[in-house]
């Protein structure tokens, strides 16, 4: 069972809390992304890389590709160029740790980019994924889909976010499941969190209960598009609600289109601000509790207790649209091209 004593914070509260904060320049933040191709961490990379240069810093990084062996080799590699501090997004939470013991041993300074890393000298910044969990089944309830034969998708076995998002689908599901309303009838882990895997995970789920199938809950928008691809080719899209995260384009637009039921969106903008900001600190000799807003959190396989910050998600659905679109996160053309009648800023 997870243990969680962080706050839940808001950016503006995080960003008023860094207002005045002095950081060293000449500083080089070093960033291991575990598979850049996914549009999410391009986002997230700007406001870092930005943040980071604004400051007289430099900025290096290294793409893993989806390979815990890769990233431990950039990470070696980021440590030999002279990172002053790391952030690492990794692929695998356990196959990394030999490289966090590199840096830790080397009084290098470690931020666990949205994926946990269980070491003590690695401050985990990232949304609270229980917390993203829960707004997905809730979505899913409020939906009107209480009973019925659910499938999901879960992400990648390595990754610790994939846990924590299901055990905050369950806290929710729960009492239905228990009642005998809901069923578990798929129930599969998704290499890489690749489309292309969720999509043949979805498509085995159809066969294997005769297209019987009334939810998915997808842990992320990207799973999202192969299930609902899934879904199109058996003439079911649109009829069973699909959920995801991440706020991703394509996942908004389903939203609008109706194929998605929810995103819930993490503005990886105000995250990458918090993490870049906190890293500046790092490399400036401050302790990770020096760093506004963070509290303790465990919750790991290894129960490893690591100090955090978490910041709050928001549920996107048809509802809500004009929320991103307002916030600039997406264009409204773009947003709402193709969109169900009804949907709130289209």
């Amino acid at each position: 069972m997870k243990k969680l004593t962080s706050t839940l914070l808001g950016a503006a509260v995080l960003g008023a809390a860094f207002t005045g904060t002095v950081f060293a320049e000449g500083k080089t933040v070093g960033v291991s992304w575990k598979v850049f191709q996914e549009e999410r961490w391009k986002r997230d990379e700007a406001v870092i890389k930005e943040i980071v240069e604004a400051n007289g810093d430099k900025y290096i990084s290294a793409d893993a590709q989806g390979s815990a062996g890769k990233q431990l080799t950039d990470v070696e590699s980021l440590i030999a160029q002279g990172a002053d501090v790391l952030m690492i997004v990794p692929f695998d939470s356990e196959a990394i740790l030999p490289a966090v013991e590199q840096a830790s041993a080397e009084g290098i300074p470690m931020i666990a980019y949205d994926v946990q890393i269980e070491h003590p000298d690695a401050l985990y910044v990232t949304f609270d994924n229980v917390g993203v969990g829960r707004l997905m089944a809730k979505t899913m309830l409020e939906s009107g889909k209480t009973e019925g034969n659910f499938a999901f998708i879960k992400g990648d076995q390595g990754d610790p976010n994939a846990t924590f998002l299901f055990e905050g689908i369950m806290e929710v599901l729960k009492e239905n499941m228990d009642a005998g309303k809901i069923n578990n009838v798929c129930e599969v882990f998704t290499d890489g969190w690749k489309p292309e895997n969720a999509q043949r995970n979805m498509e085995q789920c159809l066969t294997s209960q005769d297209n019987k199938v009334d939810a998915v809950v997808s842990q992320n928008d990207g799973m999202a598009g192969g299930a609902v691809a899934a879904l199109e080719a058996q003439g079911m899209a649109g009829s069973v609600p699909v959920t995801g995260q991440d706020g991703d384009l394509a996942a908004i637009n389903r939203v609008a289109r109706g194929t998605q039921l929810v995103s819930v969106w993490k503005d990886s903008r105000a995250l990458g601000k918090v993490a870049a900001e906190a890293a500046l600190m790092l490399a400036s000799g401050k302790a990770l509790t020096d760093v506004p807003g963070t509290a303790p959190f465990s919750g790991g396989k290894r129960g490893v207790e690591v100090t955090s910050i978490l910041l709050e998600p928001t549920a996107i659905t048809k509802d809500n649209i004009n929320v991103v679109i307002d916030a600039g996160w997406i264009e409204k053309d773009k947003a709402c091209e193709g969109a169900q009648d009804g949907v709130a800023g289209c």
